[in-house]
């Protein structure tokens, strides 16, 4: 007896010649998502649709390349040279403001000194205040604020029967409670 040929091979195989699939095709990338347009090139590829916008929030060309030294411009003279250590303690120690003009050195653009990254928290104070004063004897604040066991333990006192809650609000208030971190808030 001989035996069936076609019990040996596999249909599904594409590398078969005789499979009723046809010949391999390379894998194809996905169609766009439903409202997305097609990126030119090909995806991965630069092109209109690739690029970053530009626009806000994105940094100023020469405005701050790392390390380095800053100046500061108060009550309208520039003060510096000063590193990034000595900002972040000027920071900490509420000398130095979020909105305080700093410019690095070798830069001819002034910018916030809350752009100058890692220098204040990414949360800001506003919001922090407002779910203090809203949600605070829920502990949403300080989970906000990265603090998750503080936030437990005052979710379940009930914000400490709401006296921990007007305490912290009032803190929160006159900027006295950074981040998880140790940053001061924006």
């Amino acid at each position: 007896m001989s035996e069936d040929p076609l019990a040996k091979r596999n249909p599904e195989d594409p590398q078969d010649p005789q499979s009723p699939y046809g010949s391999p095709q390379p894998p194809q990338s996905p169609p766009p998502a439903y409202g997305q347009q097609p990126q030119p090139g090909g995806y991965g590829q630069p092109g209109a649709y690739g690029q970053p916008p530009q626009g806000y929030g994105q940094p100023v060309p020469g405005a701050y390349a790392g390390g380095g030294a800053f100046f500061i411009s108060q009550m309208g003279q520039e003060q510096g040279p000063l590193q990034i250590t000595q900002l972040a303690q000027m920071a900490t120690g509420g000398q130095l403001k979020p909105d305080t003009m700093v410019r690095a050195d070798g830069a001819a653009h002034w910018f916030p000194a809350k752009e100058v990254p890692g220098l204040y928290s990414d949360k800001e104070w506003l919001t922090t205040a407002l779910l203090s004063w809203l949600l605070g004897v829920f502990g949403v604040d300080r989970f906000y604020l990265g603090y998750t066991g503080l936030g437990v333990a005052k979710l379940l006192t009930f914000g400490g029967c709401g006296i921990w809650a007007l305490v912290d609000l009032v803190l929160i208030l006159m900027r006295k409670v950074p981040d998880a971190q140790g940053r001061p808030l924006r």
